[in-house]
């Protein structure tokens, strides 16, 4: 069964920094993809931050303009994403996600794509 938790969620200040953890089970990162997506609010789409392939190949929001950069942890099964130089735009509240589907060397980006989700962890920004 897999399971997904995160942490390191919480309030920091324009331009400040934060770690986000996501311990999984019932997973090998060899053989599934991560990703990092967010939610502004109710009823907002849910957009990617950042996702690592199970190959360890990247792809971070462009639009995000290198806020964020995602790596993961095989042995210890945990997936992070360090946030710097944050902004009021970047309050949301952050899902880890994980997929098994094998897309033959395409990375997913769309949350449709994954399977599991965590329960998030709220990142807000104040000015």
């Amino acid at each position: 069964q897999v399971q997904l938790v995160e942490s390191g969620g919480g309030s920091v200040e324009a331009g400040g920094s934060l770690r986000l953890s996501c311990a999984a089970s019932g997973v090998s990162f060899n053989a599934i993809d991560m990703g990092w997506f967010r939610q502004e609010g109710p009823g907002k789409d849910r957009e990617p931050v950042a996702v690592i392939d199970r190959y360890g190949r990247t792809i971070h929001s462009v639009v995000m303009k290198g806020r964020f950069a995602i790596s993961r942890d095989v042995a210890k099964t945990t997936l992070y994403l360090q946030g710097t130089g944050l902004q009021p735009e970047d309050t949301a509240m952050y899902y880890c996600a994980a997929g098994d589907v094998d897309w033959r060397g395409y990375i997913p980006l769309r949350p449709s794509q994954y399977s599991y989700w965590g329960q998030g962890t709220q990142v807000t920004v104040s000015s």
